[in-house]
């Protein structure tokens, strides 16, 4: 089952100063309907992780990655990560911190599973805004 939202360990991170969104890798990875994703997560793993073509197992660096204050909410903004000529399967994803052991952030869920075939494949992330990004804190 994949539930989403931010994992417990990454908001206790949050206040031990363990991530640091300006410089540290952050990546999403794939997994199929089969994965246990939810607020207890601490690392990536590979169980029940989407393999086929055009994907890499561990995922894609999300990039764009962008901190910012608007009033008094302050949050994470991400491009939209794509793969190109893909072909698999997938339902949810898991943002982690690589260059942090491979800490967990946040999960998602896609509600069905999500098929390509030889066909991109992106993820489109909530507007990067103050009231609508992922990751916001107020």
């Amino acid at each position: 089952m994949i539930t989403a939202g931010l994992t417990n360990s990454f908001k206790q991170q949050l206040l031990l100063a363990v991530h640091d969104f300006s410089v540290d890798t952050i990546k999403i990875a794939l997994y199929t309907s089969a994965a246990t994703l939810d607020a207890s997560t601490t690392v990536y793993t590979t169980s029940n992780e989407t393999s086929g073509t055009a994907y890499t197992a561990g995922g894609e660096i999300l990039t764009g990655v962008t901190v910012t204050l608007t009033g008094s909410i302050a949050y994470v903004s991400f491009n939209n990560p794509t793969w190109n000529g893909s072909s698999f399967t997938t339902r949810g994803a898991l943002i982690y911190n690589s260059s942090k052991s491979n800490k967990s952030i946040g999960v998602l869920n896609f509600g069905l599973d999500q098929t390509t075939v030889n066909q991109q494949f992106q993820i489109q992330f909530p507007p990067n805004n103050a009231d609508n990004a992922l990751i916001r804190i107020s």
